[in-house]
């Protein structure tokens, strides 16, 4: 399954680009890496690398996206990475490559026959959130509900202080409304709060509830994108990555616990200054949001085709892994 006008990229074009992306992704995964050698947690940086499934060492690798080549000695190491491949005879004679030369290009028929009933659900379901109206009233009360009780439940960060303690966490869930459409932000609710969500999500029903102001739903751009690989390039699975960052950050510091030590300022969303300015946030990042999801629609619609027809000797799809923690 081949290009009729792939991008040819030689080493002195393409490994700059890489060199560029690893400066990128390394100021995120030394700080983590640090910490896990030394046995120590950080509530807001750590999420990323914890929740979602891609490791650090996997994000670090460069992928230009499909319908690029790469030439050059360097490429040939990836004819052993997964869904990459050799160019054949006549794709090279068509590029007015050397023969001699190694050149790899992103295997799309491989991935269609592992991956290729999840990328058609990944663009359904981009599509159909892109494509509704967001949603801006939370204020971030999932997480909230996800503390409430927590005299009898405890809470998830136990090295963490609630802001207004356990009686006044308590006493905002109660007096807020409540309209989480995230199913993987409900699935986590203490469970006397789950009750008081106005929603019922579930996986079944992700398709139709999931919305462009949910912030989990936008932080989860980041593992649509990274799902993808090798098919996106890594520039965009970057980008998805910090919106995700700074949306982690902004959810925490709207969240229950007490981050000051740990340089966040609170967002008090108990006051009217304070959801004004999460909805202000919110905004902001639905915005950015739509765009990556319009990215990498742009990305998906011509491989469709080639997703959509898979080959069945190519390879098996992979299960689902779903993040046992939350928050």
């Amino acid at each position: 399954m081949s290009f009729p006008n792939p991008a040819v990229l030689s080493e002195d074009e393409w490994l700059p680009r890489q060199a560029a992306y690893q400066d990128r992704v390394r100021p995120f995964t030394e700080g983590f890496l640090r910490r896990r050698s030394a046995g120590q947690k950080h509530p807001v940086e750590d999420f990323l690398f914890t929740y979602y499934s891609l490791k650090p060492g996997q994000l670090m690798r460069w992928h230009p996206g499909a319908g690029v080549v790469l030439t050059g000695p360097a490429a040939a190491e990836r004819t052993d990475w997964k869904f990459y491949r050799t160019l054949t005879p006549g794709e090279r004679t068509a590029a007015g490559l050397n023969p001699e030369i190694p050149a790899v290009t992103v295997d799309v028929g491989a991935f269609a026959a592992a991956r290729g009933t999840a990328a058609g659900f990944t663009r359904m379901l981009l599509s159909r959130t892109a494509a509704r109206k967001p949603s801006l009233g939370c204020f971030g009360m999932h997480e909230w509900a996800m503390a409430y009780k927590s005299e009898v439940n405890g809470i998830r960060h136990e090295y963490l202080g609630l802001r207004l303690g356990a009686q006044g966490t308590n006493e905002l869930v109660e007096n807020s409304r409540i309209r989480c459409t995230h199913f993987d932000a409900f699935r986590f609710y203490a469970p006397e709060a789950v009750g008081l969500n106005e929603l019922t999500p579930t996986r079944e029903n992700q398709r139709d509830l999931e919305q462009p102001g949910c912030l989990h739903a936008n932080m989860d751009l980041y593992k649509w994108a990274y799902k993808l690989t090798p098919l996106l390039p890594g520039d965009l699975v970057m980008d998805c990555f910090e919106l995700a960052w700074r949306i982690r950050e902004m959810d925490m510091r709207a969240s229950p616990y007490d981050l000051q030590d740990w340089g966040y300022e609170p967002i008090q969303v108990e006051t009217p200054a304070g959801r004004a300015a999460y909805a202000s946030f919110q905004r902001g990042f639905t915005e950015e949001s739509q765009q990556l999801r319009a990215r990498i629609l742009d990305l998906l619609d011509p491989l469709q085709e080639q997703l959509c027809r898979p080959n069945p000797q190519a390879g098996s799809a992979e299960p689902e892994k779903t993040p046992m923690t939350w928050s």
